[in-house]
């Protein structure tokens, strides 16, 4: 019989041969002991013994985080991921049931692309989510910075002056640096202090939360590569709803770590997915939902390639815009 403890232990040995088999177990699974998922797919009749595929896996719309409670079996949870949401609009909930295995995962997520934290400073420049509770990237930030064990390693809330004096002092460090910042905090740090700052690592992590008017990605990339005269900026690609983070390697094209997955569906009909090389939704299968749902259908526009990497072009319409949400492409 499966249990929590087996999936968790699954994602240690993931691969893309065993990735469906898993994702189809984790399925009958939630499909049996998470009676939102549950009752969802009693509404759309689906057999789940006749779900063979991972295109035939019923996706539930990320709007279910807003109103129901999202849970896997019966637990308290250790913390509660919200989004930050627009003023007067709802927000998304995801309890999670081990802060550590967040944590660990988010980590792992990071390392698959990147290498070891301890190779790395973080400077993190996100004042809006410093500012509230709840924030799934702010606790990622908080144990990258710890893990890193870098005296350097640091959250910038409004002292920005002490950032780039920071900066200054690291071009000669020994370790790589990363400045990891919401999109319109880095935008106003390229617009009031551009400066040649190739010697690092920018990663930007979406969101212009109103302060500014959205633009596409490539235009933001555009406008802080030649401030800071970097040859290319990284993206992150997470949200509330999910504990894995996708990343881009500079550029447009996100990748996925192993226990991530992203499916397009068509536009007018959710049920038909699998979609290549064109504009799609993006439907998400994340592993490490174990204990609330890892079938998402987003409120995100994309392209997926059968390299399995996929781009995001921008928002479905009469969807609310998130705090984590990406640029309009």
């Amino acid at each position: 019989m499966e249990t929590f403890k087996s999936f968790e232990s699954k994602l240690y040995t993931l691969n893309d041969e065993s990735f469906a088999d898993i994702a189809l177990q984790l399925f009958r699974f939630q499909a049996v002991h998470n009676p939102i998922y549950r009752s969802f797919i009693t509404h759309l009749a689906i057999d789940i013994n006749r779900v063979t595929t991972l295109e035939a896996i019923p996706f539930l719309p990320i709007a279910f985080f807003k109103s129901q409670l999202l849970q896997t079996g019966e637990w308290s949870p250790e913390a509660i991921f919200t989004s930050s949401g627009t003023t007067g609009s709802a927000t998304s909930r995801h309890d999670v049931h081990d802060l550590n295995f967040y944590l660990a995962h988010a980590q792992r997520c990071f390392e698959s692309f990147f290498g070891p934290l301890t190779d790395y400073n973080f400077l993190a420049l996100l004042p809006s989510y410093l500012e509230r509770k709840g924030s799934s990237l702010i606790a990622m930030m908080d144990h990258f910075i710890r893990q890193s064990a870098s005296p350097w390693s640091a959250f910038y809330l409004h002292d920005v002056d002490k950032m780039l004096r920071d900066l200054d002092t690291l071009r000669s460090n020994g370790r790589k640096t990363i400045l990891w910042g919401v999109s319109f905090a880095l935008l106003d740090l390229a617009e009031q202090f551009p400066r040649d700052l190739s010697p690092f690592l920018i990663f930007e992590t979406g969101g212009m939360k109103g302060r500014k008017k959205e633009m596409t990605r490539a235009e933001l990339h555009t406008r802080l590569t030649r401030a800071f005269g970097v040859d290319k900026i990284y993206s992150e690609y997470g949200m509330t709803e999910l504990l894995s983070q996708g990343y881009t390697r500079g550029g447009n094209t996100f990748w996925c770590p192993p226990a991530l997955k992203v499916v397009g569906r068509d536009l007018t009909d959710p049920l038909q997915k699998g979609l290549l090389h064109e504009t799609c939704g993006i439907n998400v299968i994340d592993l490490a939902n174990i204990h609330s749902v890892a079938f998402i259908e987003t409120e995100d526009l994309g392209k997926v390639y059968p390299d399995g990497s996929f781009e995001i072009l921008g928002r479905m319409d009469n969807s609310d815009v998130r705090g984590c949400n990406l640029l309009i492409q």
